[in-house]
């Protein structure tokens, strides 16, 4: 991971409303519905982000999701500059990024936690999962078995949206990829076989995850795997979700 230690000028610190979702309704029918226009950031500072250059983006973006292993002043950053909501899952070295952890051992992130839950974030249903596949005894870091029951502890959530809004999830944000999409050969980047059961069942649109740092313009990192396109949003990736495409 590359982080810088200094903050560029003309920051500003996020307002606390900046990382909270709103939970706007979904447009209703015959009404203009514009896309959510989303920067999905994770892994490495880049100096794109994280200087004069975001400028260029003001007004551009519309949310911010971070897939983890990002440093809070660079999340505070680049959604204050922006003016933007901040919705975001840790990553597997999260835990030594932390600022001002209390004595629970949580940090002060600046965003709104998504892992195991699900928000509706300007008519999108945005959910997500902290960490990777364990390999040694870090922060973050969950079995198989212990990913199958964070999965679990959603699904009332998800099958609530199917009743009230006709679909499970429009975007899964996670730090982790699924078994055999995008992930590598050593153990501590595999990706979890339970994300591609979770893709399969509950079909949403997007799946963005991190971990996986690309050293080679060749490696592949979009996928479709049944209803869903999984991206590798290193170090950050712009996508456009339209709302008024979740009904399934």
């Amino acid at each position: 991971m590359t982080f810088l230690a200094e903050r560029p000028a003309g920051y500003q610190p996020a307002p606390d409303a900046a990382s909270r979702p709103t939970e706007a309704p979904l447009p209703s029918s015959g009404q203009a519905i514009r896309p959510v226009r989303i920067l999905a950031i994770c892994d490495e500072v880049d100096p794109r982000l994280y200087g004069p250059g975001i400028e260029a983006r003001k007004g551009q973006v519309d949310l911010v999701l971070s897939c983890g292993d990002l440093p809070a002043y660079y999340l505070d950053y680049v959604a204050s500059m922006l003016s933007v909501p901040l919705l975001g899952v840790h990553g597997n070295h999260d835990g030594s990024l932390a600022r001002n952890q209390g004595a629970d051992g949580r940090g002060d992130w600046g965003m709104g936690e998504l892992h195991g839950r699900v928000v509706l974030e300007q008519g999108l249903l945005i959910g997500g999962f902290d960490g990777s596949l364990r390999y040694n005894s870090g922060s973050y870091q969950y079995t198989e078995a212990g990913m199958r029951a964070q999965i679990a502890g959603m699904l009332p959530q998800l099958l609530a949206n199917r009743l009230r809004y006709g679909r499970f999830l429009d975007v899964l944000v996670t730090h982790a990829p699924p078994r055999h999409i995008h992930d590598q050969p050593d153990r501590p980047h595999w990706g979890f076989e339970a994300y591609r059961w979770f893709l399969r069942t509950f079909r949403p649109r997007y799946h963005l995850h991190g971990h996986i740092h690309l050293y080679d313009k060749r490696t592949i990192t979009r996928t479709q795997f049944h209803e869903t396109e999984v991206l590798n949003a290193f170090p950050y990736r712009e996508l456009s979700v339209s709302p008024s495409a979740g009904a399934r």
